[in-house]
C-alpha cells in the first residue's frame, strides 16, 4: 500500500475522515500508486475476453477514476468513449493521462453520479471496475436499473466480481473487520465515507440483473492463488 510515490498513512487517514467525494479528490494525485487502482494484469485479462466481442460504437466507463479501464476500453470503440466520475480530482488525473490519438475514438469526461446517469440509452458497452464497494447494498437495484436504462438493445455491461470467500479464510475476516470499522466511522462522523468489501457478489447480483431483464454470462478468468475466485460477468440487454 505504501508505494514511495503513494499516499502516506496520514494522508490515507485524512481521506478516510472525509466524505467519499472529498476523500477521493484528496487521493487523486497519488491514486495510481495505491492498491485501489484496477491493476493492469486484471485489465489485460478483461481485454482478452472483450476483444472477440468488439468493435462497439459507444462505450462508457462508470467511476472511471484516473482512466485505467477507460484506456483499455477505448480501442474497442469506434465513435466515442465516455468516462464518468463524481470527483473533480479523478477526472483531472484522467484527462492528463488520455493520450492524443487522432485515429482513436474521442474521449468525453463527465462529472456525475453513477446512481443518476445523465444519459439516455446510447451505450453499446459499459464497464465498471473497483467501484461497487462505494454503492450501498440498498442502492444496488437502482444502480443496475440505471445501467439497463442507458444500454442500447444488444448492449453489454461488464464487471468483475467473485463469490463470498469461505468464512474461515483470511480475506473474509479482513473484509468483515474493515466493514465493521467503516460502519463505526460512519456512525460517529458525518458526512459518511462509503467503502465496503464483500459487495455485488455472485450469485446474488445475478438475481438483481435478472429483475431488470438483463442476461448474464459468468466467465472464469483463469487466475490462481488469492485471485482464483475472480469472475468476469458479461451482461447483455436483450434486443438486436
Amino acid at each position: 500500500m505504501f508505494h514511495p510515490k503513494g499516499p502516506t498513512f496520514f494522508e490515507l487517514a485524512r481521506q478516510a475522515l472525509s466524505s467519499t467525494q472529498r476523500g477521493y479528490d484528496l487521493l487523486a494525485p497519488k491514486f495510481d500508486y495505491t492498491p485501489f487502482r484496477t491493476p493492469d494484469w486484471l485489465l489485460a485479462a478483461v481485454d482478452e475476453q472483450l476483444r472477440p466481442l468488439a468493435p462497439f460504437a459507444v462505450g462508457l466507463d462508470i467511476c472511471c477514476r484516473t482512466g485505467a479501464a477507460l484506456r483499455m476500453l477505448r480501442p474497442f470503440c469506434r465513435d466515442r468513449v465516455v468516462g464518468i466520475d463524481f470527483g473533480h480530482g479523478m477526472l483531472h488525473g484522467c484527462r492528463q493521462q488520455i493520450p492524443e490519438m487522432p485515429d482513436a475514438a474521442p474521449v468525453e469526461l463527465i462529472r456525475g453520479d453513477a446512481l443518476t446517469l445523465p444519459f439516455g440509452p446510447q451505450f453499446d458497452i459499459i464497464v465498471c471496475f473497483g467501484a461497487h464497494g462505494h454503492i450501498l447494498k440498498q442502492d444496488e437495484p437502482r444502480f443496475i436499473a440505471e445501467i439497463a436504462r442507458v444500454l442500447r438493445p444488444g448492449g453489454r455491461f461488464v464487471f468483475v466480481t467473485s463469490t463470498m470467500p469461505p468464512k474461515w479464510s483470511q480475506p473474509y475476516w479482513f473484509a468483515r473487520l474493515f466493514n465493521a470499522a467503516m460502519h463505526v466511522r460512519n456512525w460517529l462522523i458525518a458526512p459518511p465515507f462509503i467503502m465496503y468489501y464483500l459487495t455485488f457478489l455472485l450469485p446474488e447480483v445475478l438475481e438483481l440483473l435478472r429483475r431488470e431483464g438483463l442476461e448474464a454470462e459468468v466467465r472464469q478468468l483463469g487466475f490462481s492463488g488469492p485471485f482464483q475466485q475472480l469472475r468476469l460477468v458479461i451482461v447483455r440487454r436483450p434486443g438486436s
